[in-house]
């Protein structure tokens, strides 16, 4: 965390695309709601050949960064260090900045899962399923570690990605199996479903819903709710939506940059909740 001899604290989310950014809804709002009248929260876009110049400009008045696609793997060579959780799945979505100067890396996407399903009493499942397998779905299988007692299967469009999956199994010390797309409608049966999918992509799958669904967690928020989650719901399923995820990993972010804890969840939800409707 930076202290306090300069005037204005910064912090910002930087990526491409990054209009459609939330991070500076729910950042500014826990920094209202602690009091923190010093501190700064803006976005930035930037792809991967402006990142290292980003970082050389920086100032002893910052004291984190949020980092989105395409640019969780890209930071890495510009840090000091990354935590075990970051260094897992190869991806830093946080970097705080500490009173000696050192950069430090770690991923918030990971525990933010964690806790956001446990937010919804899901705290340990025996067997899980994973829709898709780009970026998101390695950081679902981290969590999955932390959770999931038994087999995750994860459903995939190439054999290319299948067996990226694989790997990230075997990195992450997990049963996993891959299934081809053809059959996601199985996944559905699991006891945990993560949907890791661009928009759209499940949408095909909400009339394959089983009447009696256990628990859906789609990691998108906007447009919300997903064909799948609004069938899910009417079915009687619990649902954790990727706006869970976003707070969950906000939250972190923020205790980790600000080093006030806990970060203040239910202003922070409520932000976002009002920032979605406005769109």
């Amino acid at each position: 965390m930076m202290s306090g001899n300069v005037r204005e604290i910064r912090a910002a989310v930087l990526g491409k695309p990054i209009a459609h950014s939330l991070s500076p809804v729910l950042h500014r709002a826990a920094y209202e709601e602690l009091g923190l009248t010093d501190w700064s929260y803006d976005r930035f876009e930037v792809d991967e050949a402006a990142l290292p110049g980003f970082f050389a400009d920086l100032g002893p008045q910052w004291a984190g960064l949020s980092v989105t696609m395409p640019l969780k793997r890209a930071v890495i060579p510009l840090l000091d260090e990354i935590t075990e959780t970051a260094a897992s799945v190869e991806a830093v979505n946080t970097v705080v900045f500490t009173e000696d100067g050192r950069r430090v890396g770690d991923n918030t996407d990971i525990p933010g899962m964690v806790a956001a399903l446990r937010e919804h009493g899901i705290e340990q499942v025996d067997s899980a399923a994973v829709l898709g397998a780009g970026a998101t779905a390695s950081s679902a299988l981290a969590a999955l570690a932390r959770i999931c007692t038994g087999e995750v299967v994860v459903y995939v469009r190439s054999e290319a990605r299948a067996a990226e999956m694989r790997q990230w199994g075997e990195r992450l010390d997990m049963d996993v199996r891959t299934a081809d797309w053809a059959d996601a409608a199985e996944a559905l049966r699991a006891p945990l479903v993560v949907a890791t999918t661009p928009a759209g992509a499940t949408d095909a799958l909400s009339s394959l819903v089983p009447e009696r669904p256990a628990t859906l967690f789609d990691v998108l928020y906007d447009p919300w709710p997903t064909a799948l989650a609004a069938r899910w719901s009417a079915y009687g399923g619990a649902v954790v939506s990727g706006l869970d995820l976003l707070v969950h990993q906000a939250v972190l972010q923020v205790e980790q940059m600000t080093g006030r804890t806990p970060a203040p969840v239910g202003a922070m939800r409520k932000a976002g909740e009002q920032a979605l409707a406005a769109r």
